[in-house]
Order: C-alpha cells, then structure tokens, then sequence
C-alpha cells in the first residue's frame, strides 16, 4: 500500500475538522489497519516515547517565562524603553514596536505570547496616537514573528529533537536571522513613512535622561535575555537549565516589582500547563504517525522523488520554501513542523546541506506562514485584540511580507547568516 495514504487520510480528517491530534492518530490507525503490515496497537506503544527527551523539558519553561514576562507592568517598560529609543523616528511607534518585540523575544519563545501581551499594549499606544487599527494590529503580528526566531523558542526545542541537533546551536543560530529581520521590518516603515503611508505627528525626542530612566526602569527585565544569550554563549548550561533559571528569575523579578501575585501566579501556571498540555499530547499524537513514515521509507521515497526535480542544494531549498509557506498558511505550524521535519532533515543532510543553516529555513518559512491566510495564527490573534475582518488585516499585513520573504531568500542564499554564531560559540558540530 502506498504511503502516500497516510497523508490522504490525515488530510481528509483535518478536512472534516478533527482536532489535528486526533487526525494524526486517525491516519496512522487507518493505514496500519488497511496495511496489515503493523498490528495497531502499536500506535499507543509509540505514543509515551515520543516525549522522552531532555530538551522537550525546556517548553514548558520557555512558555511559563513568556506567562510571568507578558504582565502588563514587564511589558509596559520594555515598551517604554523601547519608545525612549527610537519613538521620535518618522512612523516612530511603528519602530518602538519592532524594536520592544525583539527585546520581548530574548524572553517569551512564542509569537502568540508576544501578539497577545505586549502586542495589547502596543496597540493600545498606537491607536492613542493616531495610528490606523489595522496597521497596528498588521505591525504587531509581523513582528511577533521574530519571537521564536530570536531564542528562546518553543519551536527550535521541537526542532532540535525532531532533527537530532543541539538545541543550543539552533538557539544560537537564530540571533543573526531575528535581528536582520527586526531590521528590515524597520526598514520597511521607514520607506512607508517617507511615502506618507503613515501620516502621524512626530513625537520629541526623549533627552538622556529620560532614556537613562526608561532604561534603568527596564533593566530587571532585560537582565532576562541578556541572562539567556550571555549564557548560551558562555555555555555555562545548556538551554533546558537556562530556561529553569531564567523561569525562577521571571518570578522573583514579578514578585519584587509587585506586578506579579499569587492569583495571578495561579493563573501564569495554568496557562502554561494548558500550552505545554496541547503541545505535549500533539507532540505524543504525531509520534505513530512519524514512526509509520519512518517504517515505510517515507524520507527515501521523498529523496528519490525530488532528486530529478532539485538535484541542487539550493534550488532544494527554494523548493522547500514554497512548500511550507503554503503548508505554513494551511496548518499550525507544529504540526507542520512534526510531519515535516522528520521527512526533510536526512534529505537536506544527504543534499549537503548544513542542518543549522537547513532548520533556519524551515522555522523562517513556518513562522512567515503562521502570519498567511487563510489560517495564519497570528491573524487571528489581531484580530480578536483589534476586532478586524480577516480581509482589512491581510491589506494591512501585505507591504510586511516583502521584508519577510526578503529575509528568508538572504538566509536560503546565505548560510553564514544562520551558521556564524553557532560556528563561534556552539558545539563545533557545523
């Protein structure tokens, strides 16, 4: 029987709108069953071992600490210092939310933690000072984005078990990549500013010593990642360790400024074990499936099928590209990245591509496609913040996925872009 079954049925059930666990559990019964080649209790034998690994120890850190850092006063202050920097800018607001979500980033490993918390604020504050709801809302869910690009990332801890590689070295790749990103985002509402695109009143330059107080308001909570990528650099712990750190510096932190109670401690901790509980159990749905891939040679079949189509690392890699943004706009990026990743790691690696530089490309393009019609996560979280059509926020979002895409091509053609800092300070592995 073809393996190529198994992702019909997987499809067709995603199609009448099973929850996508119970979709990949689905197709991998149905398929053993008409295969007969498996028994199909061995769906649940699989399911447990899909979550014992060390790094998968990290995600409910990395979220906790995204929960505790989203509390309206952290957040109010990165949002301030930020604004000190770089607010009186042309489309100042516009860079002061770039620039806080980059900051946001080295804390939270979750685009949605970062649109969902500081997002409000930035919003709030652009609307205050003339800014239209729509671009607001479009620039917040762009630069969410780079949330779980800069580490740490919820996504590069899957990532990393998934393809085998240091999670530290992922972490480390993304540095580089999140910040031209950020960069070119800012780029962007330059040119659109000049253009009159966005026509709001300068705001004055903060004087120094306004930036120094906006700056020392802030510094508990920017000790946080520069904690994290000092110590990923340092590697005085690897990333699991750093995460349950930087989780006890997130509470103590929230607890000492007053902003953080036992109530909403409570609530901080059933959130992230609602988050971690959904990833957890996806994570264990997705592991039969993957294994009945594995089984059947599926990286084989696909080596071989694109082997006349993209002999060329990079024309691979170009293809790769399309596909997942298309995938990306179709389905949760986990889920992409769960069916995906186990399929495409050997077949990049047996192209002669570097797995750091490969993982790049694929996160990149998964994370650009959580911000694509029609199921793009990031859209719907504006719009829920913002109450906007889906149509009025892709309008909105269109003149940011030319910086986007443009990233991602830089980072296709150039792989020192991702490969540099690991190459420094990582493993040694690449």
């Amino acid at each position: 029987m073809s393996i190529g079954y198994i992702l019909l049925f997987f499809l067709a059930a995603a199609a009448l709108q099973v929850p996508v666990a119970f979709a990949l559990i689905f197709a991998a019964g149905a398929f053993l069953a008409i295969d007969g080649m498996f028994p199909t209790s061995v769906i649940a034998s699989r399911m447990a071992p899909g979550l014992e690994s060390f790094p998968f120890l990290a995600l409910p850190l990395f979220v906790f600490v995204g929960a505790i850092l989203s509390q309206g006063g952290i957040a109010r202050r990165i949002f301030d210092f930020a604004n000190s920097l770089v607010g009186h800018f042309r489309g100042g607001l516009g860079h002061v939310n770039v620039l806080a979500s980059m900051i946001f980033a080295g804390m939270s490993g979750v685009a949605q933690a970062d649109a969902a918390g500081l997002g409000r604020i930035e919003i709030q504050e652009m609307r205050r000072a003339g800014y239209a709801a729509n671009f607001a809302a479009a620039i917040t869910a762009a630069s969410a984005v780079i949330g779980p690009i800069i580490p740490p990332s919820v996504i590069m801890v899957v990532y990393a078990v998934l393809a085998e590689v240091p999670l530290s070295d992922l972490f480390l790749a993304g540095i580089l990549p999140g910040l031209l990103m950020g960069g070119a985002l800012m780029a962007t509402i330059a040119v659109m500013a000049a253009r009159g695109k966005i026509d709001v009143a300068l705001q004055p330059r903060v004087a120094w010593s306004g930036r120094g107080r906006a700056f020392l308001r802030a510094l508990p909570a920017l000790a946080a990642p520069v904690f994290l990528i000092g110590g990923l650099l340092s590697g005085v712990a690897t990333p699991t360790e750093l995460g349950a750190l930087t989780a006890l510096y997130a509470v103590i932190l929230g607890f000492v400024q007053g902003e953080l109670t036992l109530a909403r401690l409570w609530r901080c901790g059933v959130e992230t074990v609602v988050t971690t509980g959904v990833l957890a159990f996806l994570i264990a749905a997705a592991s039969p499936f993957l294994w009945t891939l594995a089984m059947h040679d599926m990286s084989g079949w696909f080596a071989r099928t694109v082997a006349g189509i993209a002999a060329d690392p990079i024309a691979l890699l170009l293809l790769i590209n399309v596909a997942l943004l298309i995938a990306g706009a179709l389905l949760e990026t986990t889920v992409v990245l769960l069916i995906v990743v186990p399929v495409l790691a050997p077949v990049m690696l047996l192209a002669g591509l570097n797995p750091i530089h490969a993982a790049m490309v694929i996160i990149v393009n998964l994370l650009i496609g959580a911000l694509t019609p029609p199921f793009g996560v990031l859209l719907f979280v504006m719009m829920d913040i913002t109450k906007s059509s889906l149509n009025a926020m892709v309008r909105a979002v269109l003149p940011f996925y030319i910086p986007l895409v443009i990233v991602l091509l830089l980072l296709t053609f150039i792989p020192a872009i991702s490969t540099f800092v690991p190459r420094q300070f990582g493993t040694g592995l690449w």
